[in-house]
């Protein structure tokens, strides 16, 4: 018996070292080559690839083109997986590998018609971006073509074949998916939609109030209308729950930038971190191009030839989303004696019509008929109109206008441009070009100039436009149709202003005074003024005092709604505590303490009681979003108008209603009693870096528990969604309401007195591979608002590096 044991235990051994074995092939396998020479179909030259300590490729090419190819091949080295997400996510080609749970997303992106409308901007680019484009084609396709290894693990799990060759258009089409991450106006159009099924006009414009200062943009009484289409506007809702979720709820960026006359050198500083959901890996790859006629660093996205983000050796720049209302809904009417026929202003129009086909892993192939308008592809068709829907379903469709769905998109021939731009004329010139999405773009310059423009194609709207975009259009009345687009000698702009400085934040950037209507819907203006703050702190400043800037953590908006808060009175020993701790604090949303957790949970329970008993259960629940609940909340506890009313029990029927006072001290220990049951009884123990722990989550690999541990990347974080550090929580996700799921995408500093002592970090590493040590060893330096050095000049790239690999013409 003893020998058979041993025999089985020696069995196990062995079979336990093989498959260590395997694994230890496998992970060797599947990670790239850093060092040593090999092939490259389309090279006209060879090109060195220098990785720094910190595994960020120096490309080194004898002509830009051979550049470009290496970027594409590095992309197809370090993140194939996210490069074949990329272009699957803008072809509308997902249930092909993840089955019949995306079809209904391919579904709305094959209506929008992304991937085809790339293909048509394709045609229009100058032939010096086209070659850009040929190249960073080449070079994905050459390590394609190429590789001898195993895929990496993501094809394993799914199953998914070894990708196509990559196409120019891809790359167009991932940047239009871009342009949708920052621009979901539309959404906001349809949630006012919904509103009119339960509110007057003047409860929507409460619950959505103007910015700051603004009055109410004044409209037409929208609600009659849509009233009457009960079922156009379940059925769009259902579209939206279906469509690629965007990240403008929590929409924020901040850069600024400061001439010399600010800064301790002499020369301007500037900054920038852009915010977008958190993704592993990261959104972002960093990348140096260096070829005769071109030296650029900074945040390159894979599928995209370019550094989007960076700096040259004569320029820096940075981009805020504008987020202008550049996209609009119409409601179509179908005529009853025929179809294939819609409404104009000029009588019935036919329908243009084109057939998709869907395929989806594991099931037969679906077949969509996609109709367009005048104005753009009708989105209520991804989905069919369920059998037992209201009758005005059938009669009325909604098509979707957007400036990033036409062919003169040139947004991605900007961005080459930027990269080899030598001066402020020729930066306004290359941005010229820019399309979509809009975006507040700073600028600084070697030679000591700064400047500021918002570069995209806004539309313009009429003068008797009494919707103003807000809401879905009659689209057969010729008012509500866009009248042109605002010129870019009109957009806004700076050039060396009086102030020394220039501010964006996602906060409105024009004066009352500007001619144009951009948005009503510009972001709180707390980051603005609290970066504004600290700016006039110091008469002058460094890149260092720049890096506090960047890692600050106090909530302007936690500070105004303190004192409201701190005046309740608690019903329990528990609540007492609570509030003694809030007594001392002013707001600072630090990672080891109990005070911001508790201050957030108490918001978030207020918001819900305020507003849920209005809105209806599920109407709350889908736009419980801070942008939609944070400034409402504000007003109804200020009462400011009267609005205290909404903190009423619209079910309580008795003849003393709910007060504020009465519901702060409800919400309140609701929320501690979400605390308790989450991170236990002791209120001293609780801290909010863990409970706000940034999630950089894998696609699609996040949604399975088993994977996410090994996929995902998560590490404790300050701040909030309205502090310059931000990190943006989504109160309606019941499992995990606080964690940090949109931040600082990257962190960039630029010293314009010397642009090697630039610095930049982003979320996890530059490495698409789990199991890799570059999938994750920045995320606890970024954490911590700490940097890399952003170096250009090879003596000190070579220093510590990981190795030089020889690309060859093959």
């Amino acid at each position: 018996m003893t020998g058979k044991i041993r025999k089985v235990a020696a069995a196990a051994v062995l079979l336990a070292a093989a498959a260590a074995g395997g694994a230890w092939w496998y992970r060797s396998a599947t990670l790239p080559q850093m060092d040593g020479t090999l092939q490259a179909a389309g090279l006209g030259s060879p090109v060195e690839i220098v990785r720094d300590a910190e595994g960020i490729p120096h490309i080194y090419a004898k002509t830009a083109e051979d550049a470009w190819h290496a970027l594409g091949y590095l992309h197809a080295q370090d993140r194939l997986w996210q490069l074949e997400m990329n272009r699957r996510i803008a072809s509308g080609r997902m249930a092909e590998i993840l089955g019949p749970n995306a079809a209904d997303t391919d579904r709305f992106l094959r209506t929008l018609g992304v991937r085809r409308n790339a293909e048509r901007i394709l045609q229009r680019l100058a032939p010096e971006t086209r070659a850009v484009l040929d190249a960073y084609a080449r070079g994905v396709n050459a390590w394609l073509s190429t590789r001898s290894g195993p895929l990496p693990p993501e094809f394993l799990l799914t199953g998914a074949p070894a990708p196509e060759p990559w196409q120019p258009a891809d790359s167009l089409g991932w940047q239009t998916m871009m342009a949708w991450d920052l621009g979901a106006n539309w959404t906001q159009e349809l949630l006012r939609m919904r509103l009119s099924q339960r509110l007057s006009l003047d409860r929507i414009n409460e619950f959505l109030p103007p910015y700051p200062g603004d009055a109410v943009v004044p409209t037409r009484d929208y609600t009659v209308l849509y009233r009457d289409l009960a079922g156009t506007t379940a059925q769009l809702g259902r579209v939206a729950s279906v469509a690629p979720p965007s990240l403008i709820e929590g929409m924020g960026s901040n850069n600024w930038v400061v001439s010399g006359a600010r800064s301790a050198t002499g020369k301007p500083l500037l900054a920038n971190d852009p915010h977008l959901g958190l993704s592993a890996p990261a959104l972002w790859y960093f990348a140096h191009l260096s070829a005769p006629g071109l030296n650029v660093i900074g945040a390159t996205l894979p599928g995209i030839p370019g550094v989007v983000l960076g700096r040259n050796d004569r320029i820096a720049w940075g981009f805020t989303n504008t987020a202008p209302d550049v996209q609009d809904l119409y409601i179509e009417q179908i005529n009853p004696d025929n179809p294939r026929q819609y409404r104009t202003p000029d009588g019935w129009a036919e329908f243009a019509t084109r057939t998709e086909t869907i395929r989806v892993k594991g099931q037969p192939d679906i077949t969509l008929e996609v109709r367009e308008t005048r104005h753009g592809p009708v989105i209520t068709g991804a989905l069919p109109v369920m059998a037992k829907a209201p009758l005005d379903a059938k009669k009325h469709v909604v098509s979707f206008a957007w400036t990033a769905l036409r062919e003169d998109d040139m947004t991605l021939q900007a961005g080459v441009k930027f990269n080899t731009a030598r001066n402020w004329q020729e930066f306004l010139e290359a941005a010229r070009d820019f399309g979509a999405p809009q975006q507040s773009i700073v600028y600084a310059d070697v030679d000591g100039n700064i400047g500021f423009v918002a570069p995209g194609r806004v539309p313009v709207r009429r003068a008797d436009n009494d919707l103003k975009g807000l809401a879905p259009a009659p689209g057969w009345e010729a008012r509500y149709d866009w009248n042109g687009f605002i010129p870019f000698e009109e957009l806004p702009r700076s050039f060396n202003p009086p102030e020394h400085q220039v501010v964006t934040a996602n906060h409105k950037i024009v004066g009352d005074d500007y001619p144009h209507f951009l948005t009503s819907e510009w972001s709180l203006p707390y980051r603005a003024r609290r970066i504004s703050a600290l700016l006039d702190a110091a008469p002058k400043h460094s890149i260092d005092s720049f890096a506090m800037m960047q890692k600050d953590t106090l909530s302007l908006a936690a500070e105004e709604l303190l004192p409201l808060l701190r005046a309740t009175e608690p019903v329990s020993e528990r609540g007492r505590k609570a509030l003694q701790l809030l007594a001392n604090w002013q707001g600072e949303m630090a990672a080891d303490r109990a005070e911001p957790l508790i201050f957030n949970a108490w918001v978030r329970m207020a918001s819900r009681r305020i507003f849920e008993d209005e809105l209806g259960p599920e109407l709350f629940r889908d736009y419980w979003e801070q942008r939609n609940t944070h400034q409402p909340t504000v007003d109804v506890l200020r009462d400011r108008q009267g609005r205290g009313r909404w903190c009423a029990d619209t079910a309580d029927t008795s003849s003393a209603p709910q007060t504020c006072a009465r519901l702060l001290a409800r919400s309140l220990e609701e929320a501690l009693s979400d605390l308790e049951q989450r991170y236990g009884a002791d209120m001293s123990a609780w801290r909010w870096g863990e409970a706000h722990a940034a999630r950089s989550e894998h696609r699609p690999f996040a949604r399975v528990d088993m994977l996410a541990r090994f996929f995902d990347v998560r590490v404790p974080t300050p701040g909030d969604t309205y502090t310059v550090n931000v990190g943006r929580h989504n109160p309606k996700d019941e499992k995990h309401p606080f964690a940090n799921r949109h931040a600082a995408s990257l962190r960039a500093l630029y010293d314009l007195s010397d642009l090697e002592n630039s610095r930049f970090i982003q979320s996890t590493g530059q490495s698409g591979n789990p199991l890799s040590p570059l999938y994750r060893n920045y995320a606890a330096r970024w954490a911590e608002v700490k940097y890399l050095p952003m170096k250009t000049r090879r003596q000190d790239v070579e220093q510590g590096a990981l190795g030089t690999l020889v690309l060859q013409p093959g």
